[in-house]
């Protein structure tokens, strides 16, 4: 990339009133309590500007999305100084309306937290969180109670680092079945070497500024085996993950040719992108070279920011999209379905209509429920706000809708984004937060509030949701393929709650049906191998799916 209060009982303060949205997408904005302290000075440290991960999910087992955003610390000591720092839960009525929880669920945390992934772990039916964070990462159980507990230790997670390098700074992580064990493995993804003692300085115009990533070490991913008993055994060495240096800031997973097995996607923050492909047994092969998603198509190293990796144009094969800086582009990867990708930012438009843009977070996800998967792209630039002069620093974000034929219409203020200041916004979580059917998101900015996005898409589009649940994979559904077959298309997706930048969206699958009156056929991969069919499924209801307990032929 380039770079030169007290707890609060009702999270939610003011909302926007509009006229009737014009615009296919449109949201409203909600600004709520939250403030992410990210410990800003005029030393510019690193982490300073990479705070500010958000996960939505259902902590209670109430059938509403819950939110939790990741807070800073003071960075000297790496201490939380009192609730100004927190982490923060916040608990969902189902109307969109949160009351904080953090000191009843113990989810303060203890230092200085980047990045939040959600996984059910232990596969009790409770989901569980993993918070990541600067030389400090959390394993967080949940009791079933609204309680959780720091199980880290007891788990057998060791402290952030290695040896041969030292303190680790992990931005986020992924949570995914890596050996069809049924049971979710941890992978870390870590950004740089960092340490505030050795601290480089970047003058500009007689102040600091933040350094580019060329003055820090590049560091290895990590991956952990889920051994069952709640407890994991590092296998980074032994699965190839620990050979490959990087400087990750976005991690996404999917099996991208359909062999049963999840691959990785990373990427990497001015240097190549890193691609894992999974080769069973415990060992992984980086091949991103070889298939084409290593570098964007003008041949630069760009800030690769997060990630989501899905199936972008509805032919069963997952791709990939992620985010940088301005002049940098937002890459698109095609899966071609033949072992490799193709990029195609520019043949799509999103090379001019993302040049002038600062992205972190993009998530694919369907806002105007027409069975395209459109691009949601939390936006604001690593620089300080005293580079505003010079460079938009805050900026508004911005959903790119998905026309289906391979082109993108860009919404801001037609998307009703503007409605609220321009901020440095970084992590952002999609779900249906007031279960109306349309999707919503909340995201973090740095130095200010968080805002919570209120879909109220003109049109009655219909829609249909698939809450999985494993029997021999994993409980929470995570690495299951859904197909879903209407009378106008056939739209893909499968269940994995790592998205956008150190994010987690731990929400129903949802698919769009357009006019479409039912789901003719619902085909459903586990990660097991078991498949299973579903028809003539009504829209306007999520579905509760157990996966059957022996293999379907």
């Amino acid at each position: 990339m380039r770079w030169a209060a007290a707890a609060l009982a009702a999270i939610s303060i003011w909302a926007f009133q509009a006229k009737t949205p014009e615009s296919p997408i449109h949201f409203q904005p909600v600004q709520l309590d939250f403030f992410l302290d990210n410990d800003e000075s005029e030393k510019r440290r690193a982490p300073e500007t990479m705070a500010g991960g958000v996960a939505a999910f259902d902590y209670d087992g109430d059938g509403d999305l819950d939110l939790f955003f990741c807070n800073g610390a003071d960075l000297a000591s790496l201490e939380k100084k009192g609730p100004k720092h927190w982490n923060r839960l916040y608990s969902n009525d189902g109307r969109g309306r949160f009351t904080d929880v953090t000191e009843k669920a113990g989810l303060q945390g203890t230092g200085y937290d980047t990045g939040a992934a959600v996984g059910d772990y232990d596969n009790d039916g409770d989901l569980d969180l993993f918070v990541a964070g600067v030389h400090r990462n959390t394993l967080y159980r949940n009791n079933g109670d609204g309680t959780f507990t720091d199980v880290t230790a007891q788990a057998g997670l060791p402290p952030a680092r290695l040896p041969q390098y030292g303190p680790l700074w992990a931005v986020s992580a992924v949570w995914t079945d890596v050996n069809q064990d049924g049971r979710l493995d941890l992978f870390i993804v870590n950004y740089l070497l960092w340490e505030e003692k050795t601290e480089p300085v970047c003058p500009y115009e007689g102040r600091n500024e933040y350094c580019h990533p060329k003055y820090y070490k590049e560091l290895p991913n990590q991956l952990f085996l889920n051994n069952g008993g709640g407890t994991f055994r590092d296998i980074s060495e032994s699965s190839g993950i620990l050979a490959q240096r990087g400087k990750g800031m976005g991690a996404g997973v999917a099996d991208y040719d359909l062999d049963g097995r999840p691959d990785i996607f990373v990427s990497n923050d001015k240097l190549f992108n890193f691609f894992f492909h999974n080769l069973g047994g415990g060992k992984f092969e980086e091949k991103a070279f070889d298939i084409g998603v290593a570098l964007a198509e003008h041949g630069n190293m760009i800030s690769g920011m997060g990630v989501d990796f899905r199936d972008l144009d509805n032919d069963g094969y997952p791709d990939i999209v992620l985010v940088a800086l301005d002049n940098e582009t937002f890459p698109v990867f095609l899966n071609t379905g033949k072992g490799a990708f193709r990029e195609v930012t520019a043949q799509t438009g999103m090379t001019a209509l993302s040049r002038s843009m600062a992205g972190y977070s993009p998530v694919l996800a369907d806002f105007d429920n027409d069975g395209w998967k459109d691009l949601l792209v939390s936006r604001g630039h690593v620089q300080s706000p005293l580079m505003e002069p010079r460079v938009s620093v805050n900026q508004h974000n911005t959903v790119f809708r998905n026309l289906g034929k391979g082109r993108w219409q860009v919404l801001t203020e037609e998307a009703g984004l503007a409605a609220l200041p321009a901020a440095r916004h970084r992590g952002s979580a999609v779900g249906d937060f007031n279960g109306d059917g349309r999707l919503d998101f909340a995201v973090s900015a740095l130095n200010g509030r968080a805002s919570l996005w209120i879909n109220d898409s003109p049109g009655a589009a219909r829609w249909i949701a698939f809450r999985l649940r494993g029997a021999r994979s994993p409980r929470d559904g995570q690495g299951a393929r859904v197909k879903v077959v209407s009378r106008s298309m056939t739209q893909y997706n499968h269940v994995a709650f790592t998205a956008g930048y150190a994010s987690a969206s731990a929400a129903p699958l949802h698919f769009g049906l357009g006019n479409d009156d039912s789901a003719d056929l619902v085909e459903i991969v586990w990660p097991s191998g078991a498949r299973q069919e579903l028809r003539g499924l009504k829209p306007g209801r999520i579905y509760d799916i157990t996966e059957p307990d022996s293999r379907q032929p």
